[in-house]
């Protein structure tokens, strides 16, 4: 449509069934390429990505022509066949049901550029559970702790 212009950045999070540490050192970077295409081929652009072993996070220019939630539904079915296919966990990969989503402004961008990339550092000092925990608060989310992801210490 003419004359119309959107400027949105997007924090997503999710993590693999059971918050399992189940994302490979030896094979995180490949996974952080294969989401990378899953969402340039939606029209949204990259800005960051960051893999644990039981969480990722993942940072875009978001194209507000693709709803959030089909978005990370294709970047989990996707992942999950990919994962499974090339036989990267002994066991069957799934992602945890749930993802969370954060919108930020262009005065945060390389912030949270930073933020995420610098996860190895940062979960040195702070388990996920605490961090997202930190995340929903500072969003002031309201939340009930039997709908989290499950965490596991």
């Amino acid at each position: 449509m003419a004359n119309t212009y959107t400027q949105c950045y997007i924090h997503l999070v999710f993590s693999p069934k059971n918050r399992a540490a189940t994302i490979g050192k030896q094979w995180k970077s490949e996974l952080e390429k294969y989401i990378s295409a899953i969402i340039t081929n939606n029209g949204h652009k990259l800005l960051a990505i960051g893999t644990m072993p039981d969480h990722v996070h993942i940072f875009i220019g978001y194209n507000v022509n693709q709803l959030i939630p089909k978005l990370v539904e294709e970047i989990k079915t996707s992942t999950n066949h990919w994962i499974n296919t090339k036989k990267l966990t002994p066991q069957k990969f799934e992602w945890q049901k749930g993802y969370g989503a954060f919108s930020y402004s262009l005065s945060q961008v390389d912030r949270v550029v930073k933020y995420v990339l610098s996860q190895e550092q940062h979960h040195q000092k702070q388990n996920f559970r605490e961090e997202y925990l930190k995340i929903l608060d500072k969003n002031g989310i309201d939340f009930d702790e039997n709908y989290l992801f499950d965490f596991f210490d």
